[in-house]
């Protein structure tokens, strides 16, 4: 008797329908499964989350370094490019240093040379001025022809003297130029300008537009 009522108690309780209270834990609720959704996915976003950001922060640092290093190689570009101007500035005004130095050498480069031979014309003029005009005759034929030889000398050595750039200065009645001229003395000059040149007692010569030798002149000066 108490067996069979211990049998019919279990069937009891086993009976869902019956017992609605305790069948309600066993039962799965939408909400409770929504919510435990939702925990497990936010669960897995945030672990996604760190996971990315982690790389982004990582290649927010490379980024930074990158660019760091970019301006410092284009400030040392910036100075190599300002450094390779100026040395090619330098070197195309040593060589038109050069070239002109060159071109100087040629032109200038007979200068000692031509000096000396300025004393030969000069000997020449004076030999050519000291012979007497009256003298110049058929009856004195040696002196005649001494003296066209030394004409003809004087004129050949001027024409040499052209050809190199060497020119004659003059200057009587020039006005007075401390750059091409040498004043021997100053005196006043009734008839003449103030300031001009009355007087040249040794010519002077230029080469190729610079006075190689100054001439010497006297100077008219104010009464």
């Amino acid at each position: 008797m108490a067996a069979a009522a211990a049998a019919r108690c279990v069937r009891l309780l086993l009976r869902p329908r019956r017992y609605p209270l305790l069948s309600c834990p066993l039962r799965t609720s939408p909400r409770l499964l929504c919510i435990a959704t939702q925990q497990k996915s936010t669960g897995q976003n945030l672990e996604d989350y760190q996971s990315q950001n982690e790389p982004k922060a990582e290649a927010s640092s490379a980024e930074k370094i990158f660019i760091e290093e970019k301006a410092k190689l284009e400030e040392q570009l910036k100075e190599m490019t300002d450094k390779y101007k100026r040395a090619l500035a330098d070197t195309e005004n040593l060589r038109q240093r050069s070239q002109k130095l060159v071109e100087e050498a040629k032109l200038y480069g007979i200068q000692s040379f031509c000096k000396d031979l300025l004393e030969v014309a000069d000997v020449l003029e004076k030999a050519t001025e000291s012979v007497p005009k009256e003298e110049l005759k058929d009856e004195n034929p040696h002196l005649k022809n001494l003296y066209d030889g030394l004409v003809m000398t004087e004129v050949q050595i001027q024409k040499v003297f052209k050809k190199h750039g060497l020119l004659k200065l003059n200057p009587v009645g020039a006005k007075f130029d401390p750059y091409e001229h040498e004043a021997l003395f100053h005196a006043p000059m009734e008839g003449k300008e103030p300031g001009s040149i009355a007087l040249v007692s040794k010519v002077g010569y230029k080469l190729h537009g610079r006075t190689l030798r100054p001439a010497l002149v006297g100077v008219v000066k104010e009464v």
